[in-house]
């Protein structure tokens, strides 16, 4: 039987998707790009924000056009909140919540491409694992993903992630050093650090920083360097109540790290920030975290994920988030205006904030990103080099998660490897560079 999978949403659902994959093919079952020769078709889904969910309806209905007769599986954060809803799609034949989802990994499928087997037991039962037993080798990305978190015990007021896949946990040290070592041998260069909320890793008493320290100095013997050739890590996101002196303590010690960071801010108001339910952090301490930071790393790509019009935002508080932003060396932003999620404790919140204000105010900040950007990329051609993840079709990213344009790239060079080269030009929100 041949398999279709169409993976929506973050790196974790990519990550999950592999595992998938994976599992799938050594079952015996054959991967196809075409959707209309699959017996079956696996969607898996995100619902953080209802353009998410509004562009699984339409996945759904898109791969239903093309193979009317393909038995859809839907999995993800979706499936778990929004089961009636999708099990009445056309095509769906059968939704996966988080507790089953484990399952899908030693499915059985019928003639027909309906579930069989311990998956169905699996999803009836409602047990769930204390970590999810997924394990990748491989990927279909140039950057391997490596998941050691999942799932967020905070409750933010806004977020539909501990409802969609329940309470944090984390994965043991050994296991992720192991699934590490497997992507570095298969050819892997850069390995991305993931999980659905890093403040909550604990294995054995240890927080991610310890985490990141003991990976580090595990890898570092055989994959550290500047040569080309060599192998990095990269974080994924954090949150700020991350960043304090054992964060720098510990960056200053890794030497595969990526000089990039990345932020969950969500907003750069504190009265914002408690009604979220995010008032564990003072953003207002990022300016002299990211200047203690800069004598360890002289340059670095630093992003936020930043949410407007959350209830009751007023201008003054918005403006403390342009304040914000306008004080830290952003290299870029992602930008959403809020997006009213059912089950959340925002959505009944008095003072929605109209749609066109939340829009504007995305605009507004979006227009702020993209110079700020601007500003980075061209502070980047004063490098004598750069160290490029080689992605194909001209295309690469940087060690600061800077694009990067490849227009002269040797065809011989293969996917994954990290190419050195020069910066000559910023050209539309990227670096044009030539190899050395």
């Amino acid at each position: 039987m041949k398999f279709f999978i169409a993976t929506l949403g973050c790196k974790v659902n990519q990550y999950e998707s592999q595992a998938l994959r994976e599992a799938w093919t050594r079952l015996g079952l054959c991967e196809t790009q075409e959707p209309g020769r699959a017996g079956i078709i696996l969607i898996n889904s995100c619902a953080v924000t209802a353009k998410a969910v509004s562009d699984l309806r339409a996945t759904v209905r898109r791969l239903n056009r093309a193979a009317p007769q393909t038995s859809i599986i839907v999995s993800g954060c979706a499936a778990e909140v929004l089961e009636r809803e999708l099990a009445g799609l056309p095509g769906v034949a059968a939704v996966v919540g988080q507790a089953g989802k484990a399952g899908l990994l030693e499915a059985k499928f019928g003639k027909a491409g309906l579930l069989a087997g311990p998956l169905v037991a699996e999803v009836q039962s409602g047990a769930r694992p204390m970590y999810p037993p997924f394990a990748v080798s491989g990927s279909d990305r140039s950057r391997a993903v490596l998941k050691i978190q999942d799932g967020c015990s905070h409750g933010c007021a806004y977020c539909i992630v501990p409802l969609a896949r329940g309470g944090a946990r984390s994965r043991a040290y050994g296991d992720a050093l192991d699934e590490a070592r497997r992507l570095l041998e298969a050819g892997f260069r850069e390995i991305v650090i993931s999980g659905v909320n890093l403040r909550q890793y604990s294995d054995a008493g240890d927080d991610f920083w310890d985490f990141l320290s003991r990976l580090d100095a595990d890898l570092a013997s055989g994959w550290k360097g500047q040569a080309t050739g060599k192998a990095r890590l990269r974080v994924s996101s954090l949150e700020p109540g991350q960043f304090g002196t054992k964060a720098l303590d510990a960056l200053a010690a890794c030497t595969m790290v990526a000089p990039h960071l990345h932020l969950s801010l969500q907003s750069g108001s504190a009265s914002v920030l408690s009604r979220m339910g995010r008032g564990h952090y003072d953003p207002g301490l990022l300016p002299d975290f990211c200047a203690a930071l800069n004598r360890i790393w002289p340059v670095f790509g630093l992003g936020a994920d930043i949410l407007t019009g959350f209830p009751g935002e007023s201008e003054a508080e918005f403006a403390q988030t342009l304040e914000l932003c306008e004080a830290l060396p952003l290299s870029y932003a992602h930008v959403f205006p809020y997006s009213r999620r059912p089950g959340t404790r925002a959505a009944t919140m008095p003072d929605q904030i109209a749609p066109q204000v939340k829009k504007s105010r995305a605009r507004r900040l979006r227009a702020l990103a993209r110079e700020k950007q601007e500003h980075f990329l061209q502070s980047l051609l004063g490098l004598p080099w750069l160290q490029v993840v080689h992605e194909g079709r001209g295309h690469g990213v940087s060690e600061f998660y800077a694009d990067c344009a490849l227009p002269a790239l040797d065809p011989a060079l293969s996917l994954r490897e990290i190419v050195a080269v020069r910066p000559v030009a910023v050209q539309k929100g990227r670096l044009v560079v030539e190899v050395i």
